[in-house]
């Protein structure tokens, strides 16, 4: 293998480990803040799929950040869904009138 691949294997596997040992050490109260900062950080990487996708650098570039937009897109409706659904189950529900059954 080329150095530059086991430098980008090495990489990829140590930013793998850190996110899992960051999220999984995240206390409840904080999980909606980090969606929302998930789905910012998922929104600039859509950005830069869409630039890729439309540069016109040859057909594998095409490619590749067609599946990009579709992966950052699915990312992004995903993450605000999963938000709203928390956000969801903080909300208190109004007590009826007093009056009225």
């Amino acid at each position: 293998m080329s150095e530059r691949i086991e430098l980008g294997l090495f990489v990829f596997m140590l930013a793998t480990f850190l996110g899992v040992e960051v999220i999984r050490r995240v206390p409840p109260l904080l999980h909606t803040p980090l969606m929302s900062l998930t789905n910012a950080i998922s929104g600039i990487s859509l950005v830069g799929s869409l630039i890729l996708a439309g540069s016109g650098r040859g057909m594998l570039a095409t490619i590749l950040g067609t599946v990009a937009v579709t992966a950052s897109t699915i990312n992004v409706v995903g993450g605000f869904m999963i938000t709203d659904r928390m956000l969801r189950m903080f909300h208190r529900t109004r007590p009826a009138p007093r009056g009225t059954t």
